[in-house]
């Protein structure tokens, strides 16, 4: 792993305890301060690791150092100086940030908590905690919003102004607060999941050290007596249900397998019956969330032989059902993609028509690259190529724009060995003819073959 990577392997697995605890010593009124030294202290790393080596206990190197960058800043700081003596206390805790301990994970769950109080409106809770305690960027949430980046910065200054100016503190909520903030938690922690299980920029389609940090952050959750609840564990049968299929993903190449192209034999098996035993769990509870229906649907897909012998009628309903509870035009993407499957690609397509023209999948890659394939299903190599290069000029991930590329070469190949037939029908017409029922032949059985393809 070279050095970049470390880090940005290290920031995800670590910053956030830090910051926890940093802001736990400090107050909330300081988390600014807190993100601040662990910034620092990743770009220290980043300066001296190429020429210095990487220490042996890297984790244990990013600690120490932020600890030491937060003590000038005390001393420097009048209002700051009566919490050096706290935080020399509490830096002993962090001397080994890659254990585990119940200490360190409460000191995270609490951030998390405080950063989805219920004073702050939902979308603040939300990008506050992906960016605090979860390590995204800016640029990434606002990919996971579907909004632009502006607007994810507004809320971020916004959000750590309303935790100044109401005094919110980091401590672990009271039993009554917990129900208000429970939603943005599990909602927080699930677009976690998402960016690891397929990551919206970058070279790497999956990223799994996200997706086991959001499977830590859910199993957490439900560690705790008073957050255990059906919702919690339906959220972590749905990340495991999805973090089952991840080895079949990428071929051996890195590039990207679809569903239906997967080696089933790879996923892991263990991973989906310990799934399935937090579905059973998720079901004490007389409320359906929308993390039961995806967690049904993700079983719907893990318990199937292959691809043909998956229930696409009952994928339809489920959809149908997550759309009355999530009303968002990804479901409805989702939803058509099992219409065509059972009911073919022409009423996939008129499933599409209802959020074709919807404004925050203007630039959503995957709603173009959906149309494509189901034209190419319909025969239709022409407006499959020009959904192709629709989804080309949206923003994805480096596997996910080769997989793009590869399928419309493809399709311009078979474009041009259809038009080679036409032609050389016309020429044998000239000769014999009455030879362009040949040609009518050629043509209308390369539409058949692309749509079975």
């Amino acid at each position: 792993m070279n050095t970049d990577l470390l880090v940005d392997h290290l920031f995800r697995r670590h910053s956030a305890k830090i910051v926890a605890t940093l802001t736990r010593v400090f107050g909330s009124r300081h988390l600014d301060l807190a993100e601040d030294v662990v910034q620092d202290a990743l770009l220290k790393a980043l300066q001296q690791w190429p020429f210095k080596g990487v220490p042996a206990d890297p984790a244990a190197w990013l600690t120490l150092v932020a600890k030491n960058r937060a003590l000038d800043v005390l001393r420097r700081d009048a209002s700051l100086a009566n919490k050096a003596e706290q935080l020399e206390l509490a830096m002993p805790r962090l001397a080994f940030p890659a254990t585990q301990s119940d200490v360190d994970m409460d000191d995270q769950l609490a951030l998390i908590l405080m950063c989805c109080h219920p004073a702050l409106p939902v979308e603040y809770q939300i990008a506050l905690t992906l960016k605090t305690a979860c390590g995204f960027s800016t640029a990434e949430i606002a990919r996971a919003f579907l909004t632009p980046q502006t607007t994810i910065a507004q809320r971020l200054v916004r959000a750590k102004r309303q935790i100044r100016d109401h005094d919110i503190v980091i401590d672990p909520p009271s039993a009554d607060d917990l129900p208000a903030r429970i939603d943005s938690v599990l909602r927080v922690i699930y677009l976690l999941f998402n960016e690891g299980y397929a990551a919206t920029s970058g070279d790497d389609l999956v990223r799994a050290d996200l997706c086991e940090e959001a499977m830590r952050l859910g199993a957490l959750v439900i560690d705790q007596s008073r957050l255990e609840l059906p919702a919690a564990h339906a959220l972590l049968a749905l990340m495991m249900l999805q973090a089952a299929r991840l080895p079949a993903r990428t071929l051996a190449d890195g590039t990207l397998a679809v569903l239906a192209e997967q080696n089933r034999a790879l996923w892991d098996q263990k991973l989906i019956g310990l799934a399935m035993r937090h579905f059973g769990a998720s079901a004490a509870g007389e409320t359906i969330t929308t993390y039961h229906l995806q967690a049904e649907i993700a079983a719907v897909h893990a318990t199937a032989a292959s691809d043909e012998a998956t229930d696409w009628e009952k994928l339809v309903e489920l959809y149908d059902d997550l759309y009355k509870l999530e009303p968002t035009p990804i479901v409805l993407l989702n939803r058509a993609i099992a219409i065509s499957r059972c009911r073919g690609p022409h009423a996939g397509l008129t499933a599409l028509e209802a959020i074709d023209a919807h404004q925050s999948l203007r630039n959503y890659h995957l709603l173009p690259a959906v149309a494509a394939e189901l034209w190419k299903q319909a025969g239709d190599t022409q407006r499959a190529a020009q959904a192709y290069e629709r989804a080309l000029a949206c923003p994805c991930s480096a596997p996910e724009r080769a997989f793009l590329e590869h399928q419309l070469q493809r399709l311009r190949r078979q474009g041009d060995a259809t038009r080679d037939a036409v032609t050389r029908g016309r020429g044998d017409a000239g000769t014999r003819g009455r030879g362009d029922a040949g040609t009518r032949h050629v043509v209308t059985r390369g539409r058949g073959d692309a749509g079975t393809r």
